[in-house]
């Protein structure tokens, strides 16, 4: 049998699963009985025409290779027919045969986000048995630590909560699986297929923009959990690095000493610590690990009726059951030189305390699987340069003024706020004029703990409330009523990106992805300034993973002597 792959096929909204076949058989002029397999690929809204929106599908066919090669001819000018490619991932080494457990020196990762867990699960299915370290608690007491706190019942936990636990910041937020990263080896497919074994729905496989949704990535993560556990990995949580020890003469890897005084020898050290690990990256700093000032953004998150969006999305067929809560993403790019865009777009979401230290306030956006929630939210945010953050640093070209950029405006938040982690709003009518809010109108913020209504025009730097107020009115041409007087700003999203990355060696020869003067430390995803959410991470976390792999595999072949990292002197 020989596969074809057919793009860009269109069906309205209500159809059934023998109108897709038929709609096949129309366009190839086939014969339902001379198709030998039909396997759903990709499903996206074609939105364009909002009076008539329609799903459009890729699908693969099964075909027998005369029928295969007449299709082929006939349609040789149809871009949308081709043959199908294969997508599977296999993984690029294995562990040395005949080597007891022990006898290698076990490759460590450092923080049990997307990015850590989809590394030290390829490293153990390559049977390198690998050890995961996380600052935070396990997923569950994790939850009950972050819904607590934003309900009031439990006092604010600088190592559990929306930032610092298993499944990283991800694991509340809306959980996207997409990502603009090219992947021509088509490791974000092997990430949705793990995450699907894992207990995620199927049908991330096959949506154009899925998504998991915060209660669904807690089981996921427990899944992804077990299988690393059951190839010979190892979990520790509550278990935070507090000092990277390295060989005084090589600056090579040697070990790593945990806060609550235990050591551990290690060579290679994958560090996947998140954005927000900000004593992490003044360890490293401190110890001399390669860093450098990078880009990100702040702003606030804005909230608007869904009903809203949905209309303006979607027209006539808003609350169409098949087409659920709509999405938006929007850029304006300003008069003073910044540019202002939509960020972590959460349709019928809440708007969420996300903080990692005592005395800020920090918002996010959340989703459950449903999207059913009144609200749409999103983060409308303002690029930082490198240059604009160096009077918040201790010194000229400090590499970690971005971090101090942040908890400055982080705290200028909770003390707007009225200093009990609420945080401050306005609405944006009030906003745009310039003036305090004094009531709510018909917006209910879905903000927990709480809001403080206010003047946000202090909470972030003049240009870009200045930027803000420039460009929020613009968006009304995209959506209309998009700059309505009763939409809620709430403050401060920050945690776009990690203001710092950690560069590394490109990927050839034995020191791939390794620090470039840190040799066995691998930096990893969105701490490190490679990933931009949970598919990216992922796909940093595999290829980290094959480095660290053939790393261990030139070096530990059969034949090579056996040990470990030596104890520090």
């Amino acid at each position: 049998m020989r596969v074809l792959r057919l793009s860009e096929l269109k069906l309205p909204l209500d159809h059934s699963a023998s109108d897709l076949t038929a709609a096949i058989c129309r366009r190839l002029r086939l014969q339902p009985e001379q198709l030998l397999s039909q396997t759903l690929v990709k499903r996206s809204i074609d939105a364009r025409r909002r009076e008539s929106i329609q799903f459009s599908y890729s699908v693969e066919i099964g075909l027998d290779a005369a029928l295969e090669q007449l299709l082929l001819q006939r349609f040789r000018r149809d871009p949308h027919l081709q043959p199908a490619s294969d997508c599977r991932y296999t993984l690029v080494t294995q562990a040395p045969a005949g080597l007891a457990p022990g006898s290698m020196p076990r490759p460590v990762v450092v923080g049990a986000g997307p990015c850590g867990y989809f590394c030290a699960l390829l490293l153990a299915q390559m049977g390198f048995r690998p050890l995961l370290l996380e600052r935070g608690k396990a997923v569950k007491e994790r939850s009950a630590d972050t819904f607590g706190f934003w309900r009031g019942q439990r006092a604010f936990n600088p190592e559990s909560n929306a930032q610092f636990g298993e499944g990283g910041a991800g694991t509340f937020s809306d959980g996207k699986l997409y990502s603009q990263v090219r992947d021509p080896r088509h490791l974000g497919r092997k990430v949705l297929e793990e995450l699907v074994a894992a207990g995620a729905n199927p049908e991330i496989l096959v949506l154009h923009r899925p998504h998991i949704g915060t209660f669904k990535l807690a089981t996921v993560v427990r899944g992804l959990r077990a299988q690393i556990e059951q190839l010979g990995g190892e979990i520790r949580f509550e278990a935070r690095v507090e000092r990277l020890e390295l060989d005084p003469h090589t600056r090579a890897v040697r070990g790593l000493h945990l806060a609550d005084g235990d050591w551990i020898a290690a060579e290679q050290v994958v560090l996947a610590v998140g954005h927000s690990a900000r004593d992490t990256f003044a360890m490293l700093h401190e110890r001399g690990v390669a860093m450098e000032r990078k880009p990100f953004s702040v702003g606030f998150r804005i909230e608007h009726p869904q009903p809203l969006i949905d209309v303006a999305r979607w027209g006539t067929c808003a609350g169409h059951p098949q087409l659920g809560a709509a999405e938006y993403k929007l850029v304006h790019h300003c008069s003073n030189g910044r540019c202002v865009y939509s960020f972590c777009m959460c349709p019928g979401g809440l708007v969420v305390g996300a903080t990692s230290e005592p005395g800020r306030v920090v918002t996010n956006g959340m989703s459950q699987h449903s999207r059913n929630e009144r609200n749409a939210n999103s983060g409308i945010v303002v690029n930082i340069e490198p240059a604009d953050v160096e009077p918040y640093g201790s010194g000229p070209g400090d590499p970690l003024a971005g971090v101090a950029f942040q908890r400055h405006w982080e705290s200028r938040a909770f003390e707007l706020g009225g200093g009990t982690y609420a945080a401050p709003a306005q609405r944006l009518g009030d906003f745009l004029a310039g003036r305090p809010s004094a009531r709510l109108g018909s917006v209910e913020p879905s903000y927990t703990p709480g809001i403080q209504l206010t003047d946000l025009s202090s909470a972030l730097p003049v240009d870009v409330i200045a930027a803000l107020r420039e460009a929020l009115p613009q968006f009304n041409r995209s959506i209309p009523g998009y700059a309505m007087d009763d939409a809620i700003l709430t403050g401060v999203e920050t945690r776009t990106s990690s203001p710092i990355r950690l560069p590394r060696n490109r990927d050839a020869g034995e020191q791939a992805l390794e620090s470039v003067n840190t040799p066995g430390l691998y930096p990893a995803g969105e701490g490190a300034g490679y990933a931009g959410g949970i598919l990216s991470a992922g796909i940093d976390g595999i290829r980290v993973a094959e480095a660290v792999a053939i790393t261990l595999r030139r070096r530990w072949s059969p034949g090579a002597p056996g040990g470990s990292a030596c104890a520090p002197a």
